[in-house]
């Protein structure tokens, strides 16, 4: 089933179902006998889910909405007796809309600067310790197991596990608990990436601390990854596959 796209209005009219059916729960409880009843009960709960999750965005950012009034427009509405009109509706709305835009990018221009300032200073502390080696252009970098393997280049492919970690120990990204080894060309990644593991021979596990400019820059990764972090990985190299050669004129 294809779902609307969420808007405002519809986090409006969704919030308004799920108080009326709270207050209704709480005098009876639901009959779900069949497969229909339990159909149209689980596409509230989903829809419920969602803007639960919606609602505290708004809150987090400042703007809390009033359940009160968003059950009275509602009401109104569907009974014909709107207070405001309808092409006035839209423009507030919109208003929300770019208000809630304006704070997030508010928030994030703050995270921003923090990450940069952590950033700066982890890396110079982690330069001075032990076994840690810095490239030209800034990795840092910890030989933890040592391979015979080739080297790859670039241009080829590689396969590896590894785990993804901010400079707190949180774990944004990790092949290991998926269960399965990343594949992907070395040129098609963060730049960090594709100068770090043409260091490691096959076999070998290094330990990366990338600086931000090397990663993914003052943008981030929205929404996971925030505006100039730094990040480290664990990286084990298992494979190195070549590009296939382009066949020659009159090859056979």
């Amino acid at each position: 089933m294809k779902f609307f796209k969420p808007t405002l209005v519809a986090i409006a009219l969704l919030s308004v179902m799920g108080c009326q059916e709270s207050a209704k729960q709480e005098e009876q409880a639901v009959a779900l006998d069949t497969e229909i009843q339990k159909q149209a009960y689980g596409l509230g709960a989903s829809i419920g889910m969602y803007m639960e999750r919606n609602l505290e965005e708004h809150d987090k950012l400042g703007l809390t909405l009033d359940k009160s009034l968003i059950i009275r427009g509602f009401t109104d509405s569907m009974d014909g007796k709107s207070q405001i009109e309808k092409e006035d509706i839209q423009a507030l709305l919109m208003n929300l809309d770019q208000a809630m835009k304006a704070k997030q990018q508010e928030q994030a221009t703050v995270s921003s600067e923090a990450s940069l300032a952590e950033g700066q200073a982890f890396l110079a502390e982690n330069a001075t310790k032990e076994g840690v080696q810095i490239t030209e252009s800034g990795i840092q970098y910890e030989v933890i197991t040592v391979g015979d393997g080739e080297k790859p280049t670039a241009t080829d492919t590689v396969k590896v596990h590894y785990v993804g970690t901010f400079l707190n120990g949180e774990t944004f990204d990790s092949s290991i608990e998926r269960g399965e080894p990343a594949v992907f060309p070395l040129n098609r990644v963060i730049s960090g990436w594709t100068e770090g593991v043409q260091l490691m021979s096959v076999g070998s596990k290094f330990k990366f601390t990338i600086p931000s400019d090397l990663a993914y820059g003052p943008n981030g990764n929205p929404p996971r990854i925030p505006g100039n972090s730094v990040l480290q990985f664990e990286i084990e190299l298992l494979e190195v596959q070549k590009p296939e050669a382009a066949a020659q004129v009159g090859d056979q």
